[in-house]
């Protein structure tokens, strides 16, 4: 049976990265044969077995073009749309991005939450969500380009940040029902000063936000290892 991906060959994985395809094997269940792709992720040191018929619904796609990935990052120097002050409507906005796994929409979301982070500290889950785009932004875009991840991420600050430029935070960000500060309070210390049923509500969303972003469904398709 023909496979899109051939062994040895770099794939993306969405919310997981860069990974190689180190063989496609047939597993018996019961009286049928499944093909699988045994993927290696290097971020995580972790290999995964992808059933062949599954891996397009996953999301699993070849690494971008160099073109594609130099336009990834030049998006991250463009100008942006305000940013909802509602962290859990801006959170699952970009975890849903995350889960699409373009590298457009993993550039989105390092823009958002680099720019956003510029207007106030990012509550901690957001803090984690930009901190795994940005990695996996780097490793595919420096296997696209043909460089180190630490070039790259020269390059996504320089993109970011360019030298001598004014900040681009835009004052017309929505401001009315900022919940970043429940919850940075919920994770201060000393919070006392709330009330217990108030304190119960906001860790209750932490904790379900938190699960949401660590379990990725799409695995119950998948077994690793």
């Amino acid at each position: 049976m023909a496979t899109k991906f051939n062994i040895d060959q770099k794939v993306v994985y969405p919310s997981q990265g860069v990974g190689i395809v180190k063989d496609v094997f047939e597993k018996k269940f019961k009286e049928n044969s499944i093909l699988y792709y045994k993927i290696y992720i290097e971020a995580s040191d972790m290999v995964v077995m992808v059933p062949v018929d599954k891996a397009e619904g996953l999301g699993i796609r070849q690494i971008v073009s160099a073109e594609e990935a130099q336009e990834a990052l030049n998006l991250l120097s463009d100008d942006f749309e305000p940013i909802t002050s509602d962290w859990k409507l801006r959170y699952q906005m970009n975890l849903d991005l995350l889960k699409k796994g373009t590298v457009k929409d993993i550039a989105t979301i390092v823009r958002c939450l680099y720019n956003r982070s510029k207007v106030k500290e990012l509550p901690i889950l957001e803090r984690k969500l930009y901190d795994s785009a940005k990695k996996l932004l780097e490793d595919e875009i420096a296997f696209a380009l043909g460089k180190t991840s630490k070039e790259i991420e020269a390059e996504i600050h320089t993109k970011l940040e360019p030298p001598g430029a004014a900040p681009k935070i835009k004052h017309s960000i929505i401001l009315d029902d900022d919940e970043d500060d429940d919850l940075m309070d919920d994770l201060s210390e000393g919070s006392g000063r709330r009330g217990k049923s108030e304190d119960d509500d906001d860790e209750d969303s932490s904790d379900s936000d938190a699960d949401e972003m660590d379990t990725d469904d799409d695995f119950d398709e998948d077994e690793s290892f």
